[in-house]
């Protein structure tokens, strides 16, 4: 069928926009001139892991690898092959899993294969099996044979698995395991136990740490772990024979993701200095490589490694080699950047569609909308400056403000003959504060002009047309008190909007918040996003970021009263559904959601800091179009992406990703648009994701 039902297009919230890639330096550097890049810098590679010799043997024997490489026992047994396991986006910007050889006379060879190795078997962790479950991880720890292919669950069913580590034997993994009560919608601190189970079956399984994750064996006794305590991470180092738990790093800074080197001394990633989202960083609050040993002398200080390297850039997740000679580390490649140039290269990429029937796509742009009849994509660049439309003409600024935190969310009329695309104006995040609707007529000739539609001083956000372009809705505080509610109104003549002769009637009345909304391509609902199911008793903020509780709604355009819950998040109704947004055909809403929880530990991902949330996939949730009815609380849902990122913001239509008449695929194939970013450092420094400007966007509702 291929894309019969067309394309979706998603932005990834806290992705770094420059790649990220392996590397290794010794213990310790001298300079920069002493970092090795270990992979090939194609796409993105990171959390990676050295082969133990007896399963590269294994791996050397799979046919791929045999044809690539040349490479035989004795090579590896002599030293002149080496391998390391990785996870790369070079597949369809899947995030599958790696093997790469290292020739000591050569370079390096890829091929696609797993993870964690034990004796001749790869332990890792997968998304595959789906789980029904709202809010529940999806994380499951596996195990493949290198000989057979054979894969088998180690993790027990109804339970979920991060971070797996083999012990040295290759006897037993730990892993950092959800409690029952499973993801509550944690932010940072997923607040896991670690269990340690033995590979064979059956797999005795038991709680050996009870708040840690990222565990590292260093031997058969010892295991080094991250846990949050307060305000600050820490490494913590646990004996088994003895069950002690000792802090090996300092109080006064974050320290994580620890990698063992022996069993007293680990190589973690530091934060020194915390920072603001505001900062221009110091080279305290970058994330550094540093080396801890619980037997050296009191007073002496951690061998701080990748200071001596690059002093302003960010380093994560070390692993160790040759024997704790060496240590590796993934960073973004900002050093590729030249004083002066662009940081923000940005490439629109096609993803493998899990659904049979849809095209998917990564625009790099965010709130990316498409005009109805596919001519023409617009977006706002990521300091949400100017719109960006991609069209006939190709790809171009069509409208810029003076500073950043100026404008969001375009959304295109759906009669595509008026060529109107509706903004957001003003600063976004911000309910206290004006924000107004305006429409940019004439895209196409590139006038820039606007004409604003709203007025009062609310806050005014996400338009949406009718489909015949002579209506629109939105969300508004104007009738929200000092809580600053929202709720949905329709401006009657989307020409004027409250302006001249024009009216807005009031389509919501809640104490709540009604957003996200969305006019059916049929003319008869409305789709949003609500918390007005929210419990009387619950916090008034989620972990302390927003109203949380969303959930997905429609109220018939005619007649208010007529409102359906079609998607809850969990079984209490807590968590966030939001941006729902029609298939074409009226048949599915696509959302950017929390149903699946969490895939990776937070704090190990770059840019989390600046992130709001630690969650955020594309679901599709299909309903019937001439029975609503048969629309509420739809249960069964559809996971179109799988990822360690944020993806959010989706859009929807009717044209493949290859289809002649949609102009925007040209970039789905080869073009990028570059936003200026002045921040960052010749030295591969990566103040770019950490400066006033909005080069990462925040949730907003």
């Amino acid at each position: 069928m291929g894309e019969s039902r067309g394309s979706i297009a998603f932005f990834a919230t806290y992705r770094p926009p420059v790649p990220l890639d392996i590397f290794s330096v010794p213990i310790p550097p001298s300079s920069i001139r002493d970092e090795v890049h270990l992979t090939d810098g194609v796409s993105y590679n990171y959390n990676c892991r050295p082969i133990p010799k007896d399963a590269l043997k294994s791996l050397l024997k799979r046919p791929k690898l045999a044809a690539d490489g040349g490479a035989t026992d004795a090579d590896v047994d002599s030293g002149r092959v080496s391998g390391l396991l990785f996870v790369s986006e070079r597949d369809d910007g899947l995030e599958t899993l790696r093997v790469a050889l290292h020739f000591k006379d050569s370079g390096e060879q890829a091929c696609k294969v797993g993870s964690r190795t034990v004796d001749h078997s790869l332990i890792y962790v997968s998304t595959k099996e789906p789980v029904q479950e709202r809010r529940s991880p999806w994380t499951v720890v596996y195990k493949t044979n290198l000989r057979t292919g054979k894969t088998e669950r180690l993790t027990p069913k109804g339970q979920f698995d991060l971070s797996p580590a083999v012990s040295p034997s290759g006897k037993k993994v730990a892993m950092a395991t959800f409690r029952p009560e499973g993801w509550e919608g944690e932010i940072e601190d997923l607040q896991t136990d670690i269990f340690v189970m033995n590979v064979e079956r059956p797999p005795m399984r038991k709680r050996l740490i009870r708040n840690g994750g990222w565990p590292s064996w260093a031997s058969e006794d010892v295991i080094f772990f991250h846990r949050k305590v307060g305000e600050t991470w820490g490494v913590f180092r646990h004996d088994t024979r003895t069950n002690e738990t000792v802090r090996v790093t300092p109080e006064a800074f974050d320290a994580m993701t620890p990698a063992a080197i022996s069993d007293t001394k680990v190589a973690v990633a530091t934060i020194r200095q915390k920072s603001k989202f505001s900062d221009v960083r110091v080279e305290a609050q970058y994330r550094h490589i540093e080396i801890f040993d619980t037997a050296a002398a009191a007073g002496q200080p951690s061998v701080q490694v990748t200071q001596k390297t690059r002093p302003k850039a960010d380093h994560f997740n070390p692993f160790v080699l040759d024997d704790g000679v060496r240590v590796g580390y993934h960073r973004a490649r900002s050093d590729l950047v030249k004083p002066g140039d662009d940081v923000l290269s940005r490439n629109f990429d096609k993803i493998e569609s899990p659904v049979k029937d849809v095209g998917l796509f990564r625009v790099s742009g965010v709130f990316p909308t498409i005009s109805k009849d596919g001519s023409k994509l617009a977006f706002v660049d990521n300091e949400f400056k100017a719109v960006w439309v991609a069209d006939s003409q190709g790809l171009r600024v069509v409208y810029e403000t003076k500073g950043p935190d100026n404008i969001f969310s375009p959304m295109w009329n759906q009669n595509p003959d008026k060529d109107i695309l509706y903004v957001c104006m003003g600063p976004s995040f911000n309910a206290g504060k004006p924000l107004e609707i305006c429409a940019i007529p004439n895209v196409s000739s590139g006038a820039r002009q606007r004409r604003q539609l709203t007025k009062g001083k609310f806050n005014n956000a996400f338009p949406s047309s009718s489909p015949d372009g002579n209506r629109f809705v939105f969300r508004s505080t104007r009738d929200g008190g000092d809580k600053k509610h929202k709720n949905l109104y329709i401006a009657e003549n989307a020409e004027v909007g409250e302006y001249g002769d024009g009216t807005v009637t009031r389509l919501t009345n809640g104490e709540w918040t009604d957003t996200h909304c969305q006019w059916s391509p049929s003319g008869d609902w409305i789709v949003f996003s609500s918390t007005r199911d929210k419990p009387k008793d619950a916090p008034e903020l989620d972990n302390g970021l927003d109203p949380g509780y969303f959930a997905v709604f429609m109220v018939k355009a005619s007649d208010p009263t007529v409102v359906i819950r079609v998607i809850r998040s969990g079984d209490d109704l807590g968590g966030h559904v939001n941006h729902p947004v029609f298939s074409p055909d009226g048949r599915s809403i696509v959302v950017t959601s929390d149903l699946a929880a969490v895939s990776a530990d937070p704090i190990s991902l770059p840019l989390f800091i600046h992130s709001v949330r630690p969650y955020g996939d594309i679901f599709v949730v299909d309903i019937d179009p001439e029975d609503a009815s048969k629309n509420k609380d739809v249960k069964k849902f559809h996971r179109v992406t799988h990822s360690r990122y944020e993806y959010s913001t989706p859009t929807w239509t009717v044209f493949a990703t290859d289809d002649p008449n949609a102009q925007w695929n040209m970039l789905v194939k080869k073009d990028s648009y570059t936003p200026a970013c002045p921040y960052a450092y010749p030295d591969g420094g990566e103040s770019w994701h950490m400066t006033g400007h909005l080069c990462i966007p925040r949730r907003c509702c």
